[in-house]
């Protein structure tokens, strides 16, 4: 559709555009149909071939800040600018191009309409192309006399690839001005030869002519010099191309150095004329001034020529050419540094190389003409005019500009740091420096190159295998480019200083820039998270944890390896290592659970890492981590890593197959008056493949009693007796056995009234998985209780409770004694007892039928003696009392009966007697004892002449000690 009234246009100069580097560069931006003032904003963009979708601000007339770094301070210092033609239309305004300026740009005017209506920017390319144009031709000082014939040759060449047209044109300077330049003749753009004002008649009449000879020579021939040609003269070319607008445009301009012409009339018999090639220079520079003698026969007269600076004398030239220099030149003279010398009898040479301030001024020639070589008076004399000589201290137009393309980099990602110099006349040497920003003042040397191209680094840059390779290179374009392939740390950040400097004719002047960067840990934003669907499997079922890595740089593209660890949920201490995948891929299997190789499988996808365990096992089990360790980039991954990070812990529990287990709970009861005693636990369910351990416990009558373990069968049968039944006597009595495949079974054997109380079984299944036995679960059973039947009689037996102390390491007896006498043909048993609280009394010793002695506790073994004074006395002896003896005491006795020879035998009587309270006392001070208990001794000590005080004490003592015995 077509535009309508009050549609925003914005238009810009049409492209593509091709312009040289470091010329001055103008782009057109107008906008029409807009509403609101007159005044319009424009804002400038580029988009660089590098980045061609990403917008990089360059200026704009309302916003200061408009600008991105790269561009800001060339905007601040004018390098580039936006000229108002009106207040709808403006220039861009780029005074010294740069290659980097090459891109599309686009103008943008902001919104001022009531709504958004039309195009609001518009874009156009612009490409920056080398400037090869080059103009030269050799300075000369010319003298000639009216009427001669002058030929000056300038040569001109270019190699740029578009297409373009050249412009060659000659110019003559007269006066100081540097715009006064009256042109003589030009070859246009267009091949017409165009002559200046002045030279338009002498053209005409092929006086003036300009040919071009070969490819590259332009020769200017001025038939008959007249003295208005009389100046400085010089070639200009220019390189022309055409822009897609169909107009021409000059893209570079190049002036050759300068040739002094000087035209001498032929009317007078001496003239003196002096020109210099130079009339302004700078310290350093050569100054040459040409001395010019105007007579007719010249060749036949002798001149004595002086040369003069403000009217002093420096030097002088005899007619037989003997030079002499004033005294304060002659040491100048002697290092070269002045000449003069006579090239023919009418031109006389000044040089003075590496010109001072103090060399500049008016110069003159003065010419005496001698009658005779050796006359000491002048035929005539003639002083030229003076020819003023400006020289300027030495300045440098050395111009550098500091960039990096890597202005934010993650350790061990390249830094690129850019030093473009500009404006050097001479030889550069450069250096880089580093301020660290945790060292601020303190500067490290990273790279010279020196002045020949030889290039050092600095000591902490040496190591190749720290940082990479680093290179220091310079482009045709006179830019240095510094790249560190692989930054350590957040220690390579910092400020990056660029420091050319520039040498010339023993002078260097040096410039500074720099640039900032910032470098990021690669643990800063390194974060492992794990995970995993399930938290409970199944034995046998496979499950997956996923290792989930963030980084805030591209993980993929740094080298990294992946550890995981497993902390078994039946172990303590630090996590152990199963797998760990290093940077190359190599899988590593850790030697602490060598089952795991069998069944995990290791993946990495992206930044993900992966580990399924197949046919998962209860020794699967457990806490399991994951710790990523990166190394930096461009750097092969080799010691300590740059950052780890570890995950979260991720706990899976194996559910083992459901136990199918019943045990039989109704509580029984057995009842027996003597002999063996046996106690049954049956299986009512389990698995056919499950094998079964069992413990018996005991209940002793007591109602808060422990239970005791008797006996433990494991499923391989082997029996592990409980701490009370672990004497020889007791595991000879106590037997677990497996009677049927459902059917446990405790045998007590000689069962006595102490083996009372409450008797169940703990059957506890176990299974065979692949790496071992595993338990399934457990049932307990219901409670037996063991009852003796006791005969009616009872035997007469002391029952009194009483009391006795003993001496620690003396020995004490405990009574225990049938009162009266036992039947015939009836056999005494008895057991002594040592009362617990809350549990099962301790038997100490056992006396059978037929009188053997049984110890069940075997560390007593030797201190436990019957004192049997009659067959009804039981009466225990306990030897070297010890503190942990004291307790009550009791003994149980039996009356048995044979039924008959070889038959059973049967309880016919049976008594418990009373408790016998143990206490035990430290034992006594041995000196004093020993004094008391010696009457000797006791004799002799009262003869001495003691104290009567310490008698008396002493008797005392020994008194209580009598009858303490």
């Amino acid at each position: 559709t077509g535009l309508t009234t009050g549609q925003r246009v914005v238009t810009v100069q049409k492209g593509p555009l091709y312009r040289t580097e470091g010329s001055h560069v103008t782009l057109r931006c107008k906008v029409s149909g807009y509403q609101g003032p007159a005044e319009q904003n424009f804002q400038w963009s580029i988009y660089l071939p590098s980045a061609p979708e990403r917008e990089v601000q360059i200026v704009s007339t309302v916003d200061p800040s408009f600008p991105y770094a790269i561009y800001t301070q060339r905007v601040r210092s004018r390098g580039i600018f936006v000229e108002r033609l009106q207040g709808d239309a403006v220039l861009l305004h780029i005074t010294e191009l740069q290659d980097r300026d090459a891109g599309e740009y686009e103008c943008h005017t902001p919104n001022t309409d009531e709504r958004y209506f039309g195009s609001y920017s518009a874009k156009m390319n612009l490409s920056v192309i080398p400037d090869t144009l080059s103009a030269s031709m050799a300075p000369q000082a010319l003298t000639l006399t009216e009427g001669d014939a002058v030929e000056l040759t300038c040569e001109v060449s270019k190699s740029t690839a578009q297409h373009t047209h050249l412009s060659v044109g000659w110019y003559l300077l007269q006066g100081a001005g540097e715009h006064d330049a009256e042109e003589i003749l030009t070859l246009s753009k267009d091949f017409i030869l165009k002559p200046g004002p002045s030279y338009e008649q002498r053209f005409l009449e092929g006086d003036v002519r300009l040919n071009k000879v070969g490819n590259t020579t332009y020769k200017l021939f001025i038939g008959g010099v007249k003295p208005s040609d009389q100046g400085q003269l010089y070639c200009e070319a220019a390189e022309w191309i055409e822009d897609p607008d169909e107009t021409w445009k000059d893209i570079s301009r190049k002036r050759t150095e300068r040739t002094s012409l000087a035209v001498m009339s032929q009317g007078r018999d001496l003239s003196v004329d002096i020109a210099a090639a130079e009339h302004s220079l700078s310290e350093g520079d050569t100054l040459q001034l040409n001395c010019v003698v105007g007579a007719q026969k010249s060749s036949s007269r002798h001149f004595e020529v002086i040369w003069l600076l403000d009217s002093m004398e420096v030097a002088r030239v005899d007619p037989h050419g003997v030079l002499i220099w004033e005294e304060e030149y002659e040491e100048r003279a002697k290092l070269g540094q002045l000449r003069a010398f006579k090239p023919s009898n009418v031109v006389y040479v000044l040089t003075i190389s590496e010109v001072g301030l103090k060399d500049k001024g008016t110069y003159q020639c003065s010419v005496s003409e001698m009658k005779a070589p050796g006359d000491l008076h002048s035929i005539q004399t003639d002083v030229s005019s003076g020819i003023q000589v400006d020289v300027k201290p030495a300045e440098s137009h050395l111009r550098l500009s500091v960039s990096t393309s890597t202005p934010r980099v993650t350790a061990g990602e390249p830094l690129i740091l850019h030093c473009e110099v500009r404006g050097a006349t001479g030889p550069v040497s450069l250096r880089w420096w580093h301020l660290p920003p945790q060292h601020p003042g303190h500067r490290l040397l990273v790279a010279t190159m020196e002045r020949d191209g030889a290039l050092s680094l600095g000591s902490t840059y040496q190591d190749g295998g720290t940082r990479g390779s680093l290179r220091l290179e310079k482009g045709s374009s006179g830019t240095f480019t510094l790249v560190i392939p692989s930054t350590l740390g957040e220690d390579d950040g910092g400020q990056y200083t660029c420091e050319a400097t520039q040498w010339s004719r023993g002078q260097n002047w040096t410039e500074k820039g720099e640039a900032a960067v910032m470098v990021s840990s690669m643990g800063l934003g390194l974060h492992a998270t794990l995970r995993s669907r399930i938290a409970t499997v199944r034995h046998g079922q496979s499950f997956e944890l996923v290792c989930q890595v963030n980084a805030s740089y591209t993980l993929e593209e740094v080298p990294a390896s992946v550890r995981w660890l497993f902390q078994p949920s039946s172990a303590t201490g630090p996590s152990q290592e199963l797998v760990r995948v290093l940077p190359s891929g190599a899988v590593v299997w850790g030697t602490a659970q060598p089952r795991f190789q069998e069944k995990a499988q290791v993946a990495r996808a992206g930044t993900s890492f992966r580990l399924r365990i197949h046919s998962a096992l209860p020794a699967s089990e457990g806490t399991y981590q994951c710790e990523v360790q990166v190394w930096r980039r461009n750097i092969p991954p080799r010691g300590q890593p740059a950052a780890s990070t570890s995950s979260n812990a991720v706990g899976i529990k194996v559910v083992l197959p459901e136990s199918k287990l019943r045990v039989a709970t109704t509580d029984s009861s057995v009842e027996i008056a003597s002999g063996n005693a046996a106690i049954e636990c049956t299986i009512v369910f389990a698995q056919n493949n499950s094998q079964f351990a069992v413990t018996w416990y005991l209940l002793p009558p007591l109602a808060d009693a422990t239970p005791l373990q008797v006996v433990r069968a494991n499923c391989s049968s082997i029996l592990e007796y409980g701490s009370e039944f672990s004497s020889p006597a007791q595991k000879s009595r106590f037997l677990s056995q497996r009677v049927s495949s459902s059917v446990f079974r405790l045998q007590i054997l000689s069962a006595n009234p102490g083996d009372q109380g409450r008797y169940y079984c703990v059957v506890e299944e176990w299974l065979w998985l692949v790496d071992g036995w595993y338990k399934l679960g457990e049932g307990t059973s219901g409670r037996t209780t063991l009852k003796f039947k006791l005969p009616e009689r009872e035997l007469p037996v002391e029952k009194a409770n009483h009391s006795v102390s003993a001496r620690e390491g003396e020995a004490v007896t405990l009574p225990c004694r049938l009162q009266g006498a036992h039947l015939p043909g009836m056999w005494l048993s008895a057991t002594w007892l040592q009362a617990k609280s809350g549990g099962r009394d301790s038997a100490l010793l056992t006396v059978g039928r037929d009188g053997t002695v049984e110890y069940p506790q075997e560390s007593l073994a030797g201190r436990l003696y019957l004192r049997r004074s009659s067959a009804g006395d039981f009466s225990l002896t306990l030897s070297s009392v010890e503190s942990g003896d004291a307790g009550a005491y009791y003994c149980q006795l039996q009356e048995w009966q044979q039924q008959s020879q070889g038959k059973d035998w049967a309880l016919r009587a049976s008594a418990r007697s009373g408790y016998t309270q143990l206490s035990t006392v430290p034992p006594e001070s041995t000196v004093l004892s020993r004094i008391c208990s010696s009457p000797s001794l006791l004799n002799f000590i009262l003869y001495l002449p003691l104290v009567p005080i310490l008698l008396l004490a002493l008797a005392v003592f020994c008194w209580y000690c009598k009858s303490r015995k």
